[in-house]
């Protein structure tokens, strides 16, 4: 019985691919709107703590290596492709629903970005958040992704049960 159920909640691969691409594809139109929309460094207030802006990352997270020159592209390119093609490899054999859709996103995410660094050379970041002076990073849909699908990682790892290994009575 136990091997019909855990059957009846397999999710194809399909699907938590198709997601990915979804993630990657709206963050794509929003890159793209917002390039056409904005220029360079605009920024338009939508309340007192958020802006849409138009702002290009050449590095990672926080701009971490931005001023290195541009090797890094390549870098962040190959880690971006290298991470990819490992989660769409996982996605292919049945995990927990919350595993397989942080693996999705992470993989949105990534695929998201990469498409960036590869044909524009930078990562478009359009979302602003800040109070009074103290701004965070912009950063995008992307990014939002890879972080929600970690923290779900994360959060399922938690939530599984391991088996207890050389436990007696």
């Amino acid at each position: 019985m136990k091997g019909h159920q855990e059957a009846a909640q397999y999710i194809a691969p399909w699907f938590y691919w198709g997601l990915a691409v979804a993630v990657a594809t709206i963050d794509q139109g929003f890159k793209f709107l917002v390039e056409r929309l904005f220029t360079l460094g605009s920024t338009l207030p939508m309340n007192v703590f958020f802006n849409l802006v138009h702002a290009r990352n050449t590095g990672a997270a926080f701009s971490f290596l931005a001023e290195a020159g541009g090797w890094q592209r390549y870098l962040f390119i190959a880690i971006a492709l290298a991470v990819s093609v490992m989660l769409a490899l996982m996605l292919r054999r049945a995990r927990p629903t919350s595993e397989a859709l942080g693996y999705s996103l992470v993989l949105g995410g990534a695929i998201g970005n990469l498409v960036d660094r590869s044909f524009r050379g930078y990562v478009v970041d359009y979302l602003d958040f800040y109070y009074q002076t103290w701004h965070w990073p912009a950063f995008n849909l992307a990014d939002i992704a890879i972080v929600g699908g970690v923290v779900l990682l994360l959060a399922s790892s938690f939530s599984q049960q391991t088996p207890q290994a050389g436990r007696t009575r």
